[in-house]
């Protein structure tokens, strides 16, 4: 289905970027274990307190996004990260590469990914007519899968053959390419307009109304609850598997790149469901299923049968994330007004980055305290709990909530 010229160019430049992005999959973590000789401690600040620094330094910057053209500001997000990240082959080539600049680069590119994620949602909403939205977020969402699949192993590749800052240039490369893209969806783009006088309650604006809207509060807990406990066993399970079950890191890989398959199968199978179920019913059943999977995980052990364990255990969520979420991301652009998209999409990448970071070093003072494989086990229980959080809205459902009637099929996405 063709969505339109000026579509494509933000699909390739979303493309593009997020190619970079897992290309350089854990690229700062690699830098400072190969480069800087961190510690494990050094390398979970990095982790969590680079995002977390990240997400308070953009609150303001999503009423700044709200009422300003948002194809410079994009493009403008590109540049910094893209400058951002050239800082450290420089230093690294220079031979003065530290570990505060690591974590400077870390907050940094957090901020300018939270500022484009606001500007892109909200210029995805103009952009795209409702009836297209679904269809405009699976595409997305295979997307990103795709990368996951294919990035991980060539930047692995790529730093094995020549050095461990390769990807950091090719992800700086990206940026510029995606700003290059953005830029070619030409002019036209009307300069929002602002009703009323800024004023400081502007930067609680998109909180106020995740937390007042019947329909998205029950998703945005959800969302928070599960990405961050699914998010927090990320490192505790590779020190328990590179460290304790001496799994190689090509089988770690592999472990995860395998199971992001199921990942472009969920966001292709995201719309029909959508179409013949209904958005709420998807939603409800993909958030109980994909709640259920990640208790497996605790039950790793050394060999081909363990690598099968986290494979299928990953495989699994992965598949139910790639329907729920770009169902979730039309659900939410359809139910935010034009005049509060950025600040919205804003307020839920902070508080999702801050919650993750949190629960991320939480997670590794337990498995400090325990065993990594109880903290595992505690966050898989704890997980079969958040469907509860999805409690059905009392406000009325967007259209394309409703599934269709036997007369014919919905309006053409």
């Amino acid at each position: 289905m063709k969505l339109g010229r000026q579509f494509g160019w933000l699909w390739g430049a979303y493309a593009v970027s997020t190619f970079g992005t897992w290309l350089a999959f854990d690229a700062f973590a690699m830098i400072a274990v190969l480069v800087l000789h961190a510690g494990s401690a050094e390398v979970s600040l990095l982790a969590s307190a680079g995002v977390a620094v990240g997400a308070v330094a953009a609150v303001p910057l999503g009423p700044w996004v709200e009422f300003r053209r948002k194809r410079p500001v994009m493009i403008t997000a590109d540049l910094v990260r893209c400058a951002a990240l050239l800082t450290l082959p420089v230093a690294y080539a220079l031979g003065v590469l530290g570990f505060a600049q690591l974590l400077a680069v870390s907050v940094t590119v957090a901020a300018a990914d939270i500022t484009f994620t606001a500007a892109s949602g909200a210029h995805l909403k103009a952009l795209v007519p409702p009836a297209d939205r679904l269809t405009a977020t699976s595409r997305f969402e295979s997307t990103t899968w795709t990368a996951a699949v294919l990035g991980p192993p060539l930047g692995g590749a790529a730093i094995a053959l020549v050095g461990p800052v390769t990807t950091v240039i090719a992800d700086a490369v990206s940026y510029v390419l995606s700003a290059l893209g953005i830029r070619a969806i030409g002019p036209g783009e009307p300069q929002p307009e602002r009703t009323a006088a800024p004023r400081a309650g502007d930067l609680l604006d998109g909180w106020r109304h995740l937390l007042t809207s019947p329909a998205l509060r029950p998703l945005f807990f959800n969302a928070l609850a599960n990405n961050a406990l699914i998010m927090a066993v990320s490192p505790v399970l590779s020190v328990l598997m590179l460290g304790h079950l001496g799994f190689a890191p090509w089988q770690y890989g592999l472990a995860f790149a395998v199971p992001c398959l199921g990942g472009l199968l969920g966001s292709r199978l995201a719309r029909p469901l959508a179409t013949r179920y209904g958005r709420r019913r998807v939603l409800l059943t993909t958030g109980v299923l994909r709640a259920l999977w990640s208790i497996g995980l605790a039950f790793v052990r050394p060999g081909v049968p363990g690598l099968l364990v986290v494979m299928v255990t990953e495989a699994g969520l992965i598949t139910c994330n790639g329907v729920f979420s770009p169902v979730l991301a039309a659900e939410r652009l359809d139910l935010t007004p034009s005049d509060r998209v950025a600040r919205t999409l804003a307020a839920w990448s902070v508080t999702g980055k801050a919650t993750t970071a949190a629960v991320t070093a939480l997670w590794g003072l337990l498995a400090a305290l325990t065993s990594p494989r109880t903290a595992i086990a505690t966050a898989g229980i704890l997980l079969l709990a958040t469907p509860l959080l999805l409690r059905r809205p009392t406000e009325r459902p967007s259209p394309a909530s409703v599934p269709p009637s036997p007369v014919g099929p919905p309006p053409s996405r």
